[in-house]
C-alpha cells in the first residue's frame, strides 16, 4: 500500500525531470489512483508560455490516458511548497473520488510538508455531477 510519504517521494523524484528553463520553477507531482497505482508528472515549459503544462495535469493526463478515472491523493513538490494553480485544482475536481476526502500534500526543498483536502483548496469547484446534461 502506498503511503503519503511514498507519494511525496515520487513527486520529489518527478520534480528532477521538470523542464523549466524560463521560470526556473521546477514542479513534480504524484497521484495515487483508486487502484493503488502512482502516476507522476513534471512541469514542461515552452518559449510560447501559454503552451506550458503543469506537473499536476501531466500526471493526471497520464492516469486518464491509461483508462483510470479516479484518484484519492496527490503530492506536489516545489521549491517553496506551493499549492497547485486553479486550473490544476479544477482539473482534479473532475477525477477526485471525493473532494472532501481527497488529500493534497505539498513539500518544499527544505522538507516542509503541508496537507490539505482538495475541497479546502478549491471550495467552490465543480465536477461533472454539478453539470446538468440534456
Amino acid at each position: 500500500m502506498t503511503s503519503m510519504t511514498d507519494l511525496i517521494n515520487a513527486a520529489i523524484e518527478a520534480r528532477l525531470r521538470a523542464y523549466a528553463p524560463y521560470s526556473g520553477y521546477l514542479v513534480g507531482a504524484a497521484i495515487l489512483d483508486t487502484h493503488g497505482d502512482v502516476w507522476t508528472g513534471c512541469n514542461v515549459e515552452f518559449v510560447s508560455y501559454g503552451l506550458c503544462v503543469c506537473a499536476e495535469r501531466t500526471a493526471l493526463c497520464k492516469m486518464v490516458s491509461e483508462g483510470v478515472r479516479g484518484f484519492s491523493a496527490v503530492a506536489i513538490a516545489t521549491r517553496d511548497g506551493g499549492t497547485p494553480c486553479g486550473m490544476c485544482l479544477q482539473s482534479f475536481m473532475e477525477f477526485a473520488v471525493d473532494p472532501h476526502e481527497t488529500k493534497v500534500a505539498t513539500v518544499s526543498e527544505s522538507g516542509t510538508q503541508n496537507q490539505f483536502k482538495l475541497s479546502d483548496l478549491i471550495p467552490h469547484g465543480f465536477n461533472s455531477f454539478d453539470i446538468r446534461r440534456t
